[in-house]
């Protein structure tokens, strides 16, 4: 490991818990991000800067002003473009060393399977419930974790599935076909609540790619940001 990569990562080195081969595991290792948007947006920022190697940007979307309230990781001037391509471009000039692999056309029952099997781990930062169904399944069949993350108006939760502990994500919403008639979230929500969320699911993420061990591998949680009460729950 060059001086150049020692310096630049050189704070979470320095963790006991991590250390050099956690740097070393986190740049032979590569995370699928589905959903490039509130959630996706702090979850890539924080992946791409802490060293990960490869970066599945995983969206079919294209930058709105209406994003830009919550999804840091645009600008005004990128309005229009595919989601994936214009994170690719911020993260390339945060991280260059970060190999951001595209995938525009967003994960359906077609792809997931060879996209899912390309990585370690997947982030799920979609914005409807029949895409979490779909990761649970495809990351069952592939055994591949995957960290769940939904948030609305000041509350948000996330937890580790597919993990150490098996946690399914259909065990704990069992009802698919009334969830999935819902189609996609469109409710308000205050901007640092995906950002919150976004940075705890990048947390667990690391983690698992670093080889420690994670809090919510089978645990579900959740916090208000208007009151700050927390819960945790065991899968």
């Amino acid at each position: 490991m060059d001086a150049q990569i020692l310096s630049r990562y050189s704070r979470q080195i320095m963790l006991p818990e991590f250390g050099i081969e956690g740097q070393r595991r986190l740049g032979a290792s590569g995370a699928l991000i589905v959903g490039l948007g509130g959630l996706g947006a702090p979850v890539a920022s924080y992946l791409a800067c802490a060293g990960v190697g490869r970066l599945g940007l995983c969206d079919a979307d294209t930058v709105d002003i209406s994003n830009l309230q919550r999804q840091v990781l645009y600008s005004e001037e990128q309005t229009g473009m595919p989601k994936a391509a214009a994170a690719a471009a911020r993260l390339r000039a945060m991280a260059p060393d970060v190999c951001c692999e595209l995938w525009p056309d967003g994960l359906t029952p077609d792809n997931a399977a060879d996209i899912i099997a390309r990585y370690d781990i997947v982030v799920d930062c979609c914005d409807n419930y029949a895409t979490r169904y779909l990761i649970d399944d495809t990351c069952r069949t592939l055994g591949r974790p995957w960290v769940y993350g939904s948030i609305g108006a000041f509350h948000g939760q996330l937890a580790l599935m597919g993990g150490r502990r098996g946690a399914r994500y259909r065990a704990l919403y069992p009802e698919c076909e009334a969830l999935c008639a819902r189609g996609v979230a469109a409710g308000g929500v205050l901007g640092p609540v995906p950002g919150t969320i976004g940075a705890m699911q990048a947390s667990e993420a690391l983690r698992w790619l670093a080889g420690m061990e994670c809090a919510l591998d089978g645990v579900l949680f959740s916090i208000d940001l208007s009151t700050f009460k927390t819960c945790k729950i065991n899968l």
